[in-house]
């Protein structure tokens, strides 16, 4: 009776773990960035943003405490590209849900972050985009709340005119 009794709660988690996974939301469109700008939506392949990357550099990550290599793209590039012009304010929407409403984005400091140590970033690591600044001046890096524009795992960014 007890081999039964584990078979059958072997097979309600298999199915509870197949269930979950299928259900995901994250695990089908994190290959995808979504720009928004009024009723037009421009879905970019993150393929297509990692090929791109062309900006490396290596610093001091304030959130690891390690120095990282960096690898992504200018941000404000790529907004000129696909909105015109740097829009006065961006509303992100991250795959945690955390959403927020910043501006400054005029600044070729911004990089989109693709990849980090030689290897694309995923939301295990805080991706699979990411926003930090290249240069951080001379604010502290152990004072976590000098960075609180930094934007991670970002799914969509509409423009906020």
């Amino acid at each position: 009776m007890s081999r039964m009794v584990f078979s059958c709660r072997l097979s309600a988690l298999g199915l509870l773990s197949a269930a979950l996974l299928v259900a995901s939301p994250v695990a089908a469109d994190t290959d995808e960035l979504i720009l928004l700008d009024g009723d037009r939506e421009v879905v970019l392949s993150l393929e297509a943003l990692r090929e791109q990357a062309d900006v490396e550099f290596r610093f001091y990550e304030p959130y690891l405490t390690e120095e990282a290599d960096i690898r992504g793209l200018v941000f404000r590039d790529l907004l000129q590209e696909h909105f015109g012009e740097v829009p006065e304010q961006l509303h992100f929407e991250a795959w945690d849900d955390y959403e927020v409403t910043l501006g400054g984005w005029d600044d070729p400091n911004w990089i989109l972050v693709t990849h980090q140590n030689g290897e694309p970033i995923s939301l295990r690591n805080r991706g699979p985009l990411r926003l930090v600044e290249r240069d951080y001046g001379n604010r502290d890096p152990a004072n976590l709340r000098n960075f609180n524009d930094w934007v991670w795992m970002i799914r969509s960014i509409e423009a906020v005119w």
